[in-house]
């Protein structure tokens, strides 16, 4: 028996018809006195009303309600980024309002950055100690780090300006970071397949195209090897060498853990796979008192 498809139109009515529905809900669900709202007589339905969505996001009352009811109307980019915004919607909640509105989700509203780690974090980063531990965003900025992770690095991370606190900035810029890298010879092309898989959901992103614009600014070779190769590869488990001035060749074991399935910051551990690692990062602590 031949199946039988279901029309496009059918599949569009029904996604708008989701759109208004989630629209709808999320209108219901906010308290306008805590958006500052007037009092304006009284509401026979909970959350705000369709003139006062469409007054917060700057659109007209008669194009949001027919948004709401699943018409056809179009909203561009901009216009749902509004209406997400007057929806006090999160960054996922606004990537859903985007793909149900057919819309590129990568121009959805995104979170706020906030560059602070908590007090909790800050424990946890010292409790690891002496393994060297930090913080990485999927950028590979470093946002928190132990003592025992400066040391095993050759930097002072409190010296070191916060845009500057990247891992591939700092293996281009930093003398004593590159020194600490042991087979130096495949790094950059590893850098550079990395930042290339990191940024592929990233593409248009104002603060990535930044970060590359950087690399390629001091490092000619990164530029090169960025045009010339499309390698792409994911951070992974691995064992690593680092070359220490005082301690000689030192093997550890990389280990991450994602604080998000995706896009989420996340947590790096070297632990010691020898009792030549274990006397290592037990000097590497004495250093840091």
């Amino acid at each position: 028996m031949a199946l039988i498809s279901e029309p496009v139109t059918s599949l569009q009515d029904d996604t708008r018809k989701q759109l208004g529905a989630f629209l709808r809900a999320r209108r219901e669900s906010l308290d306008p006195q805590r958006l500052g709202l007037p009092r304006s007589g009284r509401r026979r339905t909970p959350g705000l009303r369709r003139e006062e969505v469409a007054m917060l996001a700057d659109v007209g009352v008669t194009w949001y309600t027919w948004l709401e009811q699943g018409r056809d109307v179009n909203p561009s980019s901009a216009v749902m980024a509004a209406v997400a915004k007057a929806l006090q919607c999160t960054p996922t909640e606004a990537r859903h309002l985007f793909v149900l509105a057919g819309l590129p989700p990568g121009e959805a509203p995104q979170a706020v950055c906030c560059e602070g780690i908590s007090e909790g974090t800050r424990r946890l980063l010292d409790t690891l100690m002496p393994k060297p531990a930090s913080i990485q965003k999927p950028n590979f900025d470093i946002v928190a780090w132990n003592d025992s992770f400066c040391h095993l690095m050759g930097v002072d991370f409190n010296d070191i300006p916060p845009e500057d606190r990247n891992c591939i900035y700092l293996y281009l810029t930093h003398p004593a970071w590159r020194a600490r890298l042991g087979r130096r010879d495949d790094v950059l092309a590893i850098f550079v397949s990395y930042f290339r898989a990191a940024m592929a959901e990233h593409r248009g992103d104002p603060q990535w195209e930044a970060k590359l614009a950087r690399f390629f600014a001091v490092s000619e070779e990164f530029e090169a090897l960025w045009h010339q190769r499309n390698d792409v590869r994911g951070v992974e488990n691995q064992l690593k060498l680092f070359t220490h001035p005082e301690l000689g060749d030192i093997h550890l074991q990389q280990m991450y853990w994602y604080s998000a399935p995706r896009n989420g910051s996340r947590l790096l551990v070297y632990l010691p796979v020898d009792d030549e690692g274990e006397r290592a990062l037990a000097w590497l602590t004495e250093q840091a008192k």
